[in-house]
């Protein structure tokens, strides 16, 4: 990946309302400043404290590595702890009148295949969702500065939404390329019990039986599943983030302790997740039918599915699923770049709630 350069006129071009700093911070965050005074007791409100040391400067490769490495921590952790939700939601999706609810569900496939197989295909969701993961967070901050760059201060500012919009498109793009083969593997083990124990012999069987180039089959649906999502996932995040500390809380980011800041992540992510939810499930049902059934098209799932079948078959659960998960992901991502010295994401320094 190109990283923009390091030098005064690029970074000038950043709006203000992407990443906020006390009044005398500098842009980089490093040791030679003197840490800030606390009262006493105030040190336990910090969840995750800012190392002393820590030499990390905006928009520098190490940046953008910290926030890739972030982004494996918040996909992969978050996805693996949810396999069981999401292996009843695939097997709703493609075998509904076995598994015609999520209780149902549940009691099926722990009749079935006991407690070890609501883990089934967790090592693919684990290293697809972390290299997802990766792309998705370290691209995102890259091409919200890229794009930022372009515009201009002033119309960053003004059009600021189409910017986040703009930026995780493009990261998910890219994201996707490295989730697909995984993704593919891991709906056809959770969905064809005897396919597959795992990835390890999941994988080359599913080349034996589709070729290399089946891994990407359901690269389209996948796209339209994760693209519209991710979307909706960062900037709805950026906007409910930035006013909650606008118009719930009466102190500007800046003054707030870590354990809130990292509250208003995990909020502003579990309500941006239930939108995501929604936007996606369509291509959800589609990628799970495609993966599933061998020379499937997208004419043979809206034939069989439906239009409804389409947008509901499985969306309670699914709302559940990417509510937690995304709150939880937003939460991992920005304790991560707390505890690296970096801001959490979104919020710019907001003045209290005007009445």
């Amino acid at each position: 990946m190109a990283f923009p350069e390091n030098n005064p006129s690029r970074q000038s071009l950043i709006p203000s309302y992407l990443y906020s700093y006390p009044p005398n911070s500098s842009r980089s965050v490093n040791s030679s400043a003197a840490p800030p005074s606390r009262a006493a007791g105030t040190g336990r409100n910090f969840l995750i404290p800012a190392p002393k040391e820590s030499r990390v400067e905006l928009f520098s490769p190490a940046y953008y590595a910290a926030c890739t490495a972030g982004g494996i921590l918040s996909c992969g952790l978050t996805h693996m702890t949810v396999t069981p939700l999401d292996l009843v939601k695939c097997n709703m999706q493609i075998d509904p009148a076995k598994y015609k609810s999520i209780s149902s569900g549940f009691g099926v496939l722990l009749k079935e295949q006991g407690v070890k197989g609501f883990f089934r295909g967790w090592a693919p969701t684990l290293i697809g969702y972390s290299a997802q993961g990766a792309c998705k967070f370290g691209f995102y901050e890259y091409f919200k500065k890229y794009y930022s760059d372009i515009a201009g201060p002033e119309n960053a500012a003004k059009y600021k939404t189409l910017i986040f919009l703009a930026g995780s498109a493009s990261a998910e793009f890219i994201a996707d390329v490295a989730l697909c083969p995984f993704e593919a593997v891991k709906v056809r083990v959770q969905t064809q019990p005897g396919f597959a124990r795992g990835l390890s012999d999941g994988f080359p069987k599913f080349i034996k039986a589709e070729g290399a180039s089946g891994l990407y089959k359901g690269i389209v649906p996948l796209w339209g599943r994760q693209i519209p999502y991710t979307m909706m996932k960062f900037a709805t995040f950026e906007n409910i983030v930035e006013a909650i500390y606008k118009y719930a809380i009466p102190s500007p980011k800046d003054q707030c302790s870590k354990n809130l800041q990292l509250g208003v992540s995990f909020a502003g992510g579990y309500v941006a997740g239930v939108f995501c939810a929604i936007v996606s499930h369509p291509a959800d049902n589609l990628v799970s039918f495609l993966n599933n059934a061998k020379g499937a098209t997208v004419g043979d799932a809206v034939k069989k599915l439906g239009l409804v079948g389409l947008c509901t078959r499985g969306l309670p659960l699914r709302i559940v699923m990417i509510g937690t998960l995304t709150g939880a992901q937003w939460g991992i991502y920005d304790a991560f770049k707390v505890s690296v010295g970096l801001p959490t994401t979104g919020g710019g320094s907001s003045a209290p709630a005007q009445k």
